[in-house]
């Protein structure tokens, strides 16, 4: 995983893990790949520390608050949106709830630049807490007539040793987590550039991302 910390940043990036999680964040250090720096600034950060007497970080657990926190740490020490997504792309199985966000990314957009995903998780999450759709995340996608994918409320297979579906996974917990910034809290429609809908007349365009155009109310 050193590949993905940008020259220079990896000192303040072991740091950053020490003053976080004292002693015990070499563990979370093993998982980045940076752990002979943070060893090395061990005995700096004890100094400024308390030592943490969990065996493993919290934030080496897979809660919405952990993987925010720990997203924080790494965006801060420079790590680009392809090396969070592979970092949170394993872990505990997703809830029922956030897998059909992947399974929606998956379908949707896994021929998407990452940015697109995260775009399109963040739709179904805006409808849900909008009042103006089912109020859960299964309900969204399962919505008849709203995404082509779904056929009377049964998902196709995903193949789940892909590279796609394990993207899809890290997409949705940073999407869940609101780790990664994306598309406004009002963006709740989306279409492929290759068709023009009636309904986007009355909405204001946000942004396009890859081949899908998002849009508000």
């Amino acid at each position: 995983m050193k590949k993905f910390v940008r020259p220079g940043r990896l000192p303040a990036f072991a740091a950053a893990i020490l003053l976080v999680f004292g002693s015990s964040g070499q563990a979370l250090a093993q998982q980045a790949g940076t752990l002979p720096l943070v060893q090395a600034v061990v005995k700096t950060a004890t100094a400024v520390t308390s030592p943490v007497t969990t065996t493993v970080p919290a934030l080496l657990q897979n809660s919405d608050a952990s993987v925010a926190n720990e997203a924080g740490v790494l965006q801060r020490a420079g790590w680009p949106l392809y090396a969070l997504v592979d970092r949170f792309s394993a872990g505990a199985p997703l809830t029922d709830e956030a897998n059909c966000i992947a399974v929606a990314v998956y379908h949707e957009a896994r021929g998407e630049s990452l940015e697109g995903q995260m775009a399109v998780a963040k739709v179904i999450m805006n409808r849900a807490a909008s009042g103006k759709y089912p109020s859960s995340w299964c309900g969204v996608v399962k919505q008849p007539w709203q995404f082509s994918f779904v056929h009377h409320g049964q998902f196709p297979s995903v193949d789940q040793t892909s590279d796609a579906w394990h993207k899809a996974i890290g997409v949705t917990r940073l999407a869940v987590a609101n780790a990664v910034p994306s598309v406004p809290t009002g963006c709740m429609w989306y279409h492929a550039d290759y068709v023009a809908p009636r309904w986007r007349n009355n909405l204001t365009r946000v942004e396009k991302i890859g081949a899908h155009i998002f849009y508000r109310a």
